[in-house]
C-alpha cells in the first residue's frame, strides 16, 4: 500500500505544484486522510523532493530556453541576465528561510491553518488578478533586479503550507507590476533553485533514515509527481495567457471551508 499512496500523492504534487492552490497544503491534508504520518520516513523525505521531481518537468520543457537565456541572453547588460535575478531573488529567501523555517513547519501546522490560508490567499489571488493584472508586451529580460529581490521575499510567505509558493511568487509578481505571463515564466525558473535547495537539504537532513523500501516510495512518488508536472506546466502556462484565475480562487475558497466543516464536524 505504500507503492499505492507514493503514486497517489505524486499525482496530487504534480498537479498542484505549479498552480497557485498550494501543492504543500494539499499533500499535508491528503496524508493524514490516508493514515499516513507525514513527519515519519518515507513521507517526510517525499514531501519536500516529489516537489523538486515535479520542478524537473520545468527544465525539461523549458531547458532550451533557460540555456539560450544563460548563454546567449535576449538584452544586453548583466542586471537583465536570468541568472543574476535569480539570485536577487534567491537572497531573501534563503536568508528569510533560515530564520523563520523552525516556525513554519508545514507537518506542524493544524488542518485550520492551512484551511485559513487557502481562503485568503484566495482572496488576495482575486483581488490582484482583477485590479493589478497588467497586459501589453513585456518579456522576462524586463524583471528588474528590485522587482526580483521583492518576489523573493513573496517566495517565504508560501513556508506556510495553504499560501501556494507558485501562487505567492505569480500574484505577487503581478502587484510589482509584471504580465501574468512574465510572473508565471519568472516563478517557473525561480522554482529551480528554491526546490533545489530544499530537497538538497531534506535528503542531507533526513537520507540516513530511509531504509531500500522508503527509497523506493521517495522514487516512485517523484517520478509519478515529474510525469504529471509535465502535462500541468505547458497547459498552465496557455491558461495565463487567456484567462483570469478567477477557478483557482473558487477553489481555494471551496476547499478551505470543506477543510474547515471536516475539521469541526469530528467528535
Amino acid at each position: 500500500m505504500d507503492l499505492v499512496y507514493a503514486v497517489i500523492l505524486g499525482i496530487i504534487e504534480g498537479l498542484t505544484e505549479f498552480l497557485p492552490v498550494s501543492s504543500t497544503g494539499h499533500m499535508v491534508l491528503a496524508m493524514p486522510l490516508m493514515g499516513i504520518d507525514a513527519g515519519q520516513p518515507p513521507w517526510n523525505v517525499l514531501l519536500w523532493v516529489s516537489q523538486f521531481a515535479a520542478i524537473l518537468a520545468v527544465i525539461v520543457i523549458f531547458g532550451r530556453d533557460l540555456w539560450r537565456r544563460t548563454i546567449h541572453p535576449p538584452r544586453p547588460g548583466w542586471k537583465h541576465h536570468i541568472l543574476v535575478q535569480l539570485v536577487a531573488a534567491m537572497v531573501p529567501t534563503v536568508i528569510l528561510a533560515v530564520l523563520f523555517k523552525k516556525y513554519t513547519d508545514p507537518l506542524e501546522q493544524m488542518p485550520v491553518a492551512v484551511a485559513g490560508a487557502l481562503i485568503v490567499g484566495a482572496v488576495a489571488m482575486w483581488l490582484i488578478d482583477r485590479y493589478c493584472r497588467r497586459s501589453g508586451p513585456m518579456r522576462l529580460e524586463d524583471v528588474s533586479l528590485l522587482q526580483a529581490f521583492l518576489i523573493g521575499v513573496i517566495q517565504c510567505i508560501s513556508m506556510w503550507p495553504g499560501v501556494s509558493r507558485s501562487g505567492a511568487t505569480i500574484f505577487g509578481g503581478m502587484a510589482l507590476g509584471l504580465t501574468p505571463r512574465v510572473a508565471t515564466e519568472f516563478t517557473f525558473y525561480l522554482a529551480i533553485p528554491t526546490m533545489l535547495a530544499a530537497a538538497a537539504k531534506t535528503l542531507l537532513d533526513l537520507g540516513g533514515t530511509l531504509t531500500g523500501e522508503h527509497l523506493a516510495v521517495v522514487l516512485v512518488g517523484s517520478a509519478v509527481a515529474f510525469i504529471v508536472a509535465l502535462v500541468v506546466v505547458a497547459g498552465f502556462l496557455e491558461f495565463v495567457k487567456r484567462y483570469r484565475f478567477t477557478v483557482f480562487a473558487v477553489y481555494r475558497v471551496v476547499l478551505g471551508v470543506a477543510v474547515l466543516v471536516y475539521y469541526f464536524a469530528q467528535p
